[in-house]
């Protein structure tokens, strides 16, 4: 079914992406259990409804196409510095967390920087989406149950590692069509 590309940035789908912005700001604010806990669940539910709504209404825009991630990584990097400066994570756990995101960034500069790799449209996979959920239930597991952190921080690392060779597997396919 195609989506009708819609060159406005001002859509629904868009709005809600760029609430994670919001929330992120508001994290980095509040220090309060439940308002984080809050947080955390409003930007996962966002999240989803970005994408769904886009699909549902058959609004797509490149807009939407940036900032969905972009927010999403913002909302991530804002709860893992809230957390790094309270003591709830240590600098190596960040990092861990990060894994994914960084070596993404990383791909996305070389696939714009090298011309056969720059027609290459960079998508949601599923493992992505796999590690992002991970994250977010990381974050709660800080505030709610801190003992199970570390385990779930290593699963974040081995995920994003995979995830990691996932996308570069993509990438390797997609340049040879």
């Amino acid at each position: 079914m195609a989506h009708t590309e819609t060159p406005t940035v001002l859509t629904v789908p868009n709005l809600v992406s760029t609430s994670r912005v919001v929330l992120a700001v508001g994290f980095l604010a509040m220090d309060a259990v439940p308002v984080r806990l809050a947080l955390i669940a409003v930007a996962s539910l966002t999240d989803f409804l970005d994408g769904w709504i886009a699909r549902r209404t058959k609004v797509a825009s490149r807009f939407g196409a940036l900032i969905d991630p972009v927010a999403d990584r913002f909302f991530v990097l804002c709860v893992v510095i809230a957390y790094v400066l309270g003591d709830q994570l240590t600098v190596w756990q960040a990092v861990v967390i990060f894994f994914r995101d960084i070596m993404s960034l990383i791909g996305w500069f070389v696939a714009r920087n090298v011309s056969w790799l720059r027609p290459i449209r960079f998508r949601a996979r599923p493992l992505g989406k796999i590690v992002t959920g991970l994250q977010l239930l990381t974050f709660i597991a800080v505030l709610l149950a801190p003992a199970t952190v570390d385990g779930l921080v290593i699963a974040v690392g081995v995920l994003g590692l995979v995830a990691t060779v996932d996308y570069t597997l993509m990438l390797w396919r997609e340049r040879v069509r």
